[in-house]
């Protein structure tokens, strides 16, 4: 699926509050019970994510419509999620590239990301590695990281 990667506007926010919110009822309420989806859902709001712009990186993936969301805060990965109609696409990979990417050129030699239950398993797939397993309101939490490559020197014209 070709998809474009894009910085966050705050007229995205109504839909990746949606996206998050479909995922977490939809998905991660395999892993979770109903009183922490209700209160992660009521977590991510288009307000909060336009509150959230203000500290984080926030990328926005996209083909016609808003399709998926990740966001970055150095070398830390926040809030990754994709269309639950869209899972197994290849879109969360793309997300966690660019993301890579761009933090490896800004001078880091790791990722570290946060994963509920639900993306324990896709991290692992990505490369990543456990560190260790923490308490959050929103219940369980593994730490992992990856190692990143050296960026790319930029090439002479």
């Amino acid at each position: 699926m070709a998809i474009e990667i894009r910085p966050f506007h705050h007229n995205d926010a109504p839909q990746l509050a949606e996206i998050v919110q479909r995922c977490l009822r939809e998905v991660n309420s395999r892993d979770y019970p109903a009183y922490i989806i209700d209160k992660m859902c009521a977590h991510y709001t288009a307000e909060r994510f336009i509150e959230l712009s203000a500290s984080r990186l926030i990328y926005v993936a996209e083909n016609d419509t808003v399709v998926g969301t990740v966001s970055r805060d150095g070398n830390k990965v926040y809030t990754m999620f994709v269309n639950p109609d869209l899972a197994g696409r290849g879109i969360g990979r793309q997300l966690m590239r660019h993301i890579e990417t761009l933090a490896a050129r800004d001078g880091f030699d790791h990722m570290e990301a946060g994963a509920s239950i639900t993306a324990h398993r896709f991290y692992l797939k990505l490369g990543y590695t456990d560190v260790r397993e923490s308490q959050t309101e929103f219940g369980l939490n593994y730490i992992l990281r990856k190692p990143l490559p050296p960026a790319e020197a930029p090439r002479d014209q």
